[in-house]
């Protein structure tokens, strides 16, 4: 076997589990934040879309480790620009699975300081908040016909601020 046909995980320097780690955090996040507000099945389906589309755009980085990330996880979910779309996930306990993706954050940060200089590190964290920016951002909640209520909720605002942090901390 030659270098060339090592995965491209390899050659970033990460093992298997810690890929999985880094490719799956960007569709969690995704599910996190739209969890982080009860909304319905066709605002749940525009946030997916919004995630789906931030993610897709992790492949036009600078960034070859978001790129890497990206391009593998589009194959795994979907390409927003050929028209696919995530199954709407409504996770039976939203303040878990929110837990649970704010700690695999913590890990990654940690992972990244350690494998990548800080420009690697930097681009996949500020690519995963953008991710939740987006995802809280597409989708108004409250209102009636669509119209009036609030873009960002207090709820999607505190997932994307403590996402922030916890990648930064």
């Amino acid at each position: 076997m030659s270098v060339t046909d090592l995965p491209v995980y390899t050659e970033l320097g990460f093992s298997d589990e810690e890929w999985g780690l880094l490719v799956g955090l960007p569709q969690a996040v995704l599910t996190a934040a739209s969890a982080a507000e009860a909304d319905s099945g066709r605002r749940t389906r525009a946030e997916n879309a919004a995630g789906l589309e931030a993610i897709g755009t992790g492949r036009e980085t600078a960034s070859p480790l978001v790129t890497a990330v990206a391009t593998e996880l589009v194959t795994r979910v979907g390409d927003p620009e050929a028209g696919e779309e995530l199954p709407v996930i409504e996770p039976a306990d939203p303040q878990a699975l929110i837990a649970d993706v704010l700690a695999r954050a913590g890990q990654a940060a940690k992972l990244l300081a350690e494998r990548v200089d800080d420009g690697e590190a930097g681009a996949y964290k500020h690519w995963l908040v953008g991710i939740a920016e987006q995802v809280v951002g597409a989708a108004s909640t409250g209102g009636v016909l669509g119209l009036g209520g609030e873009t960002v909720t207090e709820s999607e605002r505190w997932f994307r601020d403590r996402l922030a942090h916890v990648l930064n901390d």
